[in-house]
């Protein structure tokens, strides 16, 4: 049978209904397309995607189960290996990992194996109604800081292996970055919310508004006989340009806003939290954050949103799929331009402090790309007396996080980086014994599926650190 070229395209809600609400935009493959899609693996013997899967999934296993429409078999094979499935076919950044690897690739487009993935994901979660088995205990308790994607997966690795784990997350729901920096357009909720209940079923204790550093220490962590600790506490500190304006009302980060919109739910009619809704929005930053926050806005009713960018769309970091969507929903790109003020007006009308002003325009630089940096993409120069000023609203920053110094401040011999991140071995073990970290929290803002590899990797470690014990 001869190999078709192209992946099967991914159904999803036309450009123009879906920039007007908070439903998934990729509706996801039919069974059919599925099968279809399978069939287009070449089941190579050396499996090179797997190389490129951060958390080592049997691809060509799972993928000969759905070529025979075994789709419970798919997933349990993805199970072995990802705590997550059904996220990670959302979200993860396949078109760089593991489909960069796809032997079809070379030839054709490669397989579309981030869209298999979430079909056999989304089918065992709605046909398999059967509760995960707890373990038999061995005894040894681990201490998990943060619920996101690398404190899930180490908790569920850990757990499958009989660890009683208790996961500490600082905000009042489970899932860290999974529930408040991806939008539901992206990554419903729900979806989320049935990932961490089946770590729940293998025992998994989560315990919310309890922050690390604050509420309890490490130290106290081990005085309550916890043996272990790992540390995912993501990187939540906002970055900022550090440019005139900033203090102005109507000036967000990317952190704020997705985390009013996504976790407080700022888009209800009546919200448990405020937020600035329509009119004209600029979001600086060429990441995926930056495309969350532009097309959140857009859904909250902005009349036009900007992506403004210091560089051109050829090293725009985010993925090309968010940016495709972005311009279908008519996001408006400003490239090669960079801001170097806010402009404001003050309301004397404003009862809550006339003295502090609201933006109404950004003040940007146009931009020319000169020799490669450090990060082997060109450095972008300003050119001399290229200044406009872009009316709007709101403006919101979505160039990085940090992670956040509390637990370092808190934890006596813990060693960080210059950029806060937490220093760990190839296990993820940190300068402190029995203390092991890894995601944002040590590398800075990266990918929900490098985060994964970081938990599982250091899974593995305290099992055999404490298995010594």
């Amino acid at each position: 049978m001869a190999i078709e070229p192209k992946k099967h395209e991914m159904p999803t809600q036309a450009a123009q209904v879906r920039a007007h609400n908070f439903n998934e935009v990729a509706l996801g493959y039919t069974a059919e397309i599925a099968v279809k899609e399978a069939q287009r693996c070449l089941n190579c013997k050396n499996k090179p995607c797997v190389s490129g899967c951060p958390v080592n999934v049997n691809i060509p296993d799972f993928i000969t189960k759905m070529k025979d429409g075994d789709f419970e078999g798919a997933y349990a094979i993805i199970n072995k290996s990802s705590s997550l499935p059904a996220v990670c076919g959302r979200v993860c950044p396949q078109e760089t990992q593991c489909e960069s690897k796809c032997t079809l690739g070379v030839k054709f487009e490669p397989v579309g194996i981030g869209r298999l993935e979430r079909f056999a994901a989304d089918w065992h979660n709605e046909h398999n109604k059967e509760k995960a088995k707890i373990p038999a205990p061995n005894g040894h308790r681990v201490a998990v800081v943060g619920s996101g994607p690398s404190g899930l997966t180490c908790a569920g690795d850990l757990a499958k292996k009989g660890y009683k784990v208790t996961v500490y997350e600082a905000l009042h729901t489970a899932g860290g970055v999974l529930v408040y920096g991806i939008p539901e357009f992206r990554l419903p909720k729900a979806i989320v919310a049935k990932e961490v209940e089946t770590l729940k079923e293998l025992g998994v204790d989560i315990e919310p508004n309890v922050i690390i550093g604050k509420t309890l220490t490490i130290d106290e962590l081990f005085e309550m006989g916890f043996e272990a600790v790992f540390v995912g506490s993501g990187a939540g500190l906002p970055n900022f340009m550090n440019i005139p304006g900033e203090a102005y009302k109507g000036v967000y980060s990317a952190n704020e806003f997705l985390t009013r919109s996504n976790l407080m739910k700022a888009y209800l009619d009546e919200p448990q939290t405020p937020i600035m809704k329509g009119g004209k929005v600029a979001v600086v930053g060429g990441g995926n954050v930056a495309m969350d926050a532009a097309r959140t806005a857009l859904r909250l009713g902005a009349e036009k949103v900007y992506i403004v960018y210091r560089r051109s769309m050829e090293e725009l970091p985010a993925r090309r799929e968010e940016v495709e969507h972005a311009e279908e929903e008519g996001i408006d790109f400003r490239l090669l331009c960079n801001p170097v003020e806010i402009l404001g007006y003050n309301n004397e009308n404003d009862a809550r402090d006339p003295k502090n002003g609201f933006v109404k325009a950004i003040r940007c630089v146009k931009m020319e790309l000169g020799e490669p940096d450090a990060s082997g993409r060109r450095r972008p120069v300003a050119i001399a007396g290229s200044e406009f000023d872009l009316d709007v609203d709101v403006v919101i920053m979505a160039i990085g996080t940090s992670p956040n110094p509390l637990i370092k401040s808190t934890t006596k011999g813990l060693e960080v980086n210059r950029w806060g991140g937490i220093i760990v071995n190839e296990d993820g073990l940190t300068s402190r014994e029995g203390v092991y970290a890894g995601g944002d929290a040590v590398t800075g803002a990266a990918t929900v599926i490098s985060a994964m590899g970081a938990g599982k990797v250091a899974a593995k470690a305290i099992d055999e650190y404490l298995s010594k014990k």
